[in-house]
This record gives C-alpha cells, structure tokens and sequence, in this order.
C-alpha cells in the first residue's frame, strides 16, 4: 500500500504545487488503484509517475470545488486510449453524477469502459474481501467529506513447525488447512485449522479528510489511523482566516492527529502563500504538536507498511 500525493496545493496550482489530487496504490492487495480528487492537469501530473490510468478503478472525490474535480473529464477521456476497459467507479458528493455526464456530453466524449458513479451522503460506501471504506460529513463552505479505510485483518500464518511436530508434512494439504476450518488427513487424523495458526495479521487504516474547519470534532472517525491525511491550508497565526474560509491550519490538523491517536500525519492542501521556505514553518508547527507529521510536495510517496 503506498500514497503518492499528485496535487498538495489549495485553491489554484502554483509552480510547486498542483491542486489536490491522491492516489492509493494498491497494486499487490488488490491490483489496482484508487484516486482521491482529481484537480485540474492531474492526468499531467499522472505522466511524471509510473501510475497506469488503466489500473485507476475507483475515485473518490470529496466535494466539488473546481480545484478537486476539474481533472476529472481529460482523466476519464484519456482512460479510453490508455487500455482501461475495466469498470470504472466514481464515489462522490450529490452533483457529481450530473457534473460528470454533462462534461461527457458537452464535450462529445465517448467512454470504451463502463463507468458507474455513486452519489453518497454518509457510512459504508465500499465493502469487499479486502477492505471497507466510509464516509463522513466534515465543516466546509460546501458538502465535503472525509474516507476511512480499512484493510481486513488478515489469516495468520501457518505454524509449519507444529504441523511438522504432528507428523503432517509440507504439500497440498497446508493450503487446505489454511482455507478451511478442519481437515481430515489420508490416515483420519481431524486437523482444526485455529490450532495450527498464528495470530491474525491486523488490517492497516487510513483516514483521508477533505476541505474542514474544526478538525478535532472528527478524532473519533480518525481514531487509530496509521496514517492520517490531512488539508493544512494555513498557519496558526492565520486560523481566523482559516476558520473564516472553512480550513484548517497546521496546528488544527495536528492536534486532531493526537486525539485521535494516529500513528502519522501528512499534510497536504497548502495555500500558495506559502512558498518552498515557508511552508517548513507549517511542519514545525504541526510537529510541536504531534512529532510524526510530514508535510507532502508534489510525487511525495510514502509506503504504508503492514502492522
């Protein structure tokens, strides 16, 4: 599972930073990958990575103004000549529906994939064998949402030394153990899988917040987070104006990273007031609150390992 940030900039591009967009590589879980945002020239950005648009099967966006959803019709256009053929789906805020086909339609475009777009309000919006993802409502000028997901725990492994101690040797018959409950071996001897695992390998969580003000109101949706993604649209010293503009400021994002008690924080939605010197101050600020914070440029990745 890895992120890598496409657009860290607030509002307008700047030459350092483009507009929002994120994407979640989930290429060994899931082979694919899913898009949160979509600003304008984020399939430009898209080129400067080894992201395939083809491999993009989900996008969630999490609300509607232009500097998160203008990238949205190139990207669905360009998908056709890219070998995407594969379903794609689109989660959004209502509006996103009409927005989307109307964009399609003005401008002629014809999709050689199915698209399926999802209108939502709040809970469960996506839920597979692998994860969940959920929705909540944050404090923004305009309906904007935050994600929560959550990979699965995972089957623990197979304690092959005791298997071995039983008189059970290595073949076809470790697979059968792990995938059922109980086995029966060629000499009858049962074999009750939960005696012969490991504990359960503990799902990683991300949570992703949209455009808010009053962050700290969201620590229970955020809580336990091994990474916390976050807008940090101003400094401290700014917070009437963030509050003002329905934004946070860095501090805001890291006091919500430490009552939720997430493991890290990233942050992202940086005003181009803030230019590549300046923007250190929002990370010192942020990290005097909570230390394990990054501030995210442009292609910045991070690896989000298993627990």
């Amino acid at each position: 599972m890895e992120l890598i940030f496409l657009g860290t900039g607030s509002g307008i591009p700047s030459k350092t930073r483009n507009v929002s967009a994120l994407a979640l590589t989930l290429l060994q879980e899931e082979n694919s990958i899913w898009l949160f945002d979509c600003g304008e020239a984020t399939q430009h950005q898209i080129l400067h990575t080894s992201i395939k648009p083809r491999k993009i099967n989900k996008i969630f966006i999490t609300h509607l103004h232009g500097d998160h959803i203008f990238g949205l019709p190139g990207l669905l256009s360009s998908r056709s000549f890219q070998g995407g053929d594969d379903l794609l789906t689109i989660y959004g805020p209502p509006g996103i529906k009409e927005y989307v086909e109307t964009s399609l339609k003005v401008s002629g475009t014809h999709l050689t994939y199915p698209l399926s777009i999802s209108e939502f309000q709040e809970g469960e919006i996506v839920a597979d064998e692998n994860f969940s993802v959920s929705v909540k409502k944050l404090e923004h000028g305009i309906a904007s949402y935050g994600f929560r997901i959550i990979e699965k725990d995972k089957t623990g492994p197979l304690l092959v030394e005791k298997l071995q101690r039983e008189g059970i040797k290595p073949g076809p018959i470790y697979q059968q153990i792990k995938e059922n409950d109980t086995v029966t071996t060629n000499n009858g001897k049962t074999i009750y899988r939960k005696d012969f695992l490991g504990p359960p390998k503990k799902g990683r969580i991300l949570t992703i917040l949209g455009d808010t003000r009053n962050p700290v109101q969201f620590q229970e949706f955020a809580a336990n987070s091994d990474v916390l993604v976050h807008e940090a649209t101003f400094d401290h010293s700014r917070k009437d104006l963030a509050r003002q503009y329905f934004h946070s400021t860095s501090v805001q994002a890291a006091t919500l990273a430490k009552e939720s008690q997430s493991g890290t924080l990233l942050l992202t939605h940086i005003s181009s007031r803030y230019q590549r010197e300046e923007s250190e101050r929002l990370l010192q600020e942020a990290r005097a609150v909570f230390a394990n914070t990054e501030l995210a440029d442009d292609f910045y990745k991070v690896t989000i390992d298993s627990n």
